[in-house]
């Protein structure tokens, strides 16, 4: 009986759940970024702990970020759920970045009115070329490729990727790859006929009724698609996306960074003001957490940190402007190399560097120039504070002998006689016995009683 008991419990484990009847919706807008990625992730790691039976991203972006798009492209390629891209509603666009993801999909779906296409890297786009006379050559309007290596290295990478998703997926890879190369764009009835998508639908329930009974290749194999009455559950974006997405401007959270890193600088220097130090402390935390999703550039950070601290020193350890220079340009080369992207438009702004560096290098040097004026400033407290004093002898002194110094009783000793009154100055302390010389008392000058 126990080893009946014991190999049904061994069946219940190694069984897998029955898919559940529902259709898991994501929706994506605006331009595909760190924080949009890590909300598809996530939702399709929600589809698949649910056994769904199918995720529909709603689509309409005008691109984004390769290395975003790249992990959305993965986590689809991956999936144990089929995953079907719709761009709607009508008038949305999958272009760009839009178009690689709408490619790897199991299954490609359009609204009417809607288009794709444009596919060539922002980045890698070829300068525009001058005007041509009217009677040109129709053929010479063609978008010639980019002539450097680097850049037609980097346009054949990406054309080579997409032709790749078009041949698994077994859609039309020539055009695909003139999406790239000419940047080419298709309305939703032309990339139908074109073999580019897969379905022409005029809402969601009209995509779910056209790809019932239609068969996908998972990782893990073929499988029939059952659409038919599924229940649609529509994952909205967390608080984490939310935030994500408002702290996931790569300036503001460079602006997060510097006031979290000033904020615990100063409560460092100034210990038990707290204001700082919380405000500091929350900042540089929102900072991180935007930062850990974006393609950061971990010797810019470092650069970064490095010249703040260089110019922090400064103001401790006065070095006449090397530290502080040196610290200035950590700063700036850090501050330019932090977000490790050519997408134009996504990094840190000159119009931020800029002041900002020099706001912190104003700041290190005023406050390095009043540590250098402190320093040649005479001492006022402690035993170096009565050098220089003067006083006055409390009786006739031939060799050593009592006198009021800075109000205070001290044993003195003396090269010169002094009479009872005259009037004195402290040459040196040794111990509790002070030297000290006459005054001429014509001499008003240093009277410091």
């Amino acid at each position: 009986m126990a080893r009946w008991i014991l190999l049904l419990l061994l069946a219940l484990l190694h069984a897998q759940p029955a898919w559940a009847e529902g259709a898991y919706v994501l929706t994506m807008k605006g331009a595909i970024s760190p924080a949009s990625a890590d909300y598809l992730l996530r939702g399709l790691d929600k589809a698949e702990q649910a056994r769904a039976t199918l995720v529909v991203i709603e689509m309409d972006t005008p691109g984004g970020l390769d290395s975003s798009m790249r992990d959305i492209i993965k986590a689809i390629l991956a999936s144990r759920v089929p995953v079907a891209t719709y761009v709607s509603p009508q008038g949305a666009r999958a272009a760009s970045a839009g178009t690689y993801i709408l490619y790897a999909s199991h299954v490609a779906a359009m609204a009417p009115a809607t288009n794709l296409g444009a596919a060539t890297p922002v980045e890698l786009m070829p300068n525009p070329t001058p005007d041509k006379p009217a009677g040109a050559n129709k053929k010479e309007d063609k978008s010639a490729p980019p002539q450097d290596a680097k850049t037609s290295k980097a346009v054949s990478d990406a054309a080579a990727y997409i032709r790749g998703l078009a041949e698994l997926r077994g859609r039309n890879a020539d055009w695909a790859e003139r999406a790239v190369r000419e940047a080419v764009s298709l309305s939703a009835e032309a990339a139908l006929k074109a073999r580019v998508v897969d379905v022409l639908a005029v809402d969601l329930a009209d995509l779910l009724k056209q790809i019932h009974g239609r068969k996908v290749k998972l990782a893990s194999g073929e499988v029939t698609l059952d659409t038919a009455g599924l229940t649609i559950t529509r994952i909205e974006a967390d608080w984490r996306t939310r935030l994500l997405a408002v702290i996931g401007d790569p300036s503001l959270a460079y602006l997060l960074l510097l006031l979290g890193i000033y904020g615990l600088i100063y409560e460092f220097m100034n210990p038990g003001t707290l204001f700082p130090g919380v405000v500091g402390g929350i900042c540089l935390l929102l900072a991180l957490f935007a930062l850990q999703v974006m393609p950061i550039n971990y010797v810019g950070l470092g650069l970064i940190v490095l010249g703040i601290a260089m110019m922090v020193a400064e103001a401790f350890l006065p070095s006449f402007g090397v530290l502080g220079l040196g610290g200035i340009a950590a700063f700036v080369l850090g501050s330019v190399m932090l977000i490790d992207t050519d997408l134009p438009g996504y990094g840190v702004s000159w119009t931020m560097i800029i002041p900002l560096a020099a706001t912190s290098a104003l700041f290190s040097f005023a406050v390095g120039g009043m540590a250098l004026r402190a320093r040649q400033r005479p001492v006022l407290t402690g035993g170096e504070e009565l050098l220089n004093m003067t006083g006055e002898a409390l009786e006739d002194i031939e060799a050593e002998g009592w006198a009021r110094v800075h109000g205070e009783l001290w044993r003195v000793k003396s090269s010169q006689a002094l009479a009872r009154g005259a009037r004195l100055r402290v040459t040196a302390r040794h111990g509790l016995t002070l030297e000290v010389e006459p005054i001429d008392p014509t001499n008003k000058e240093n009277d410091h009683v």
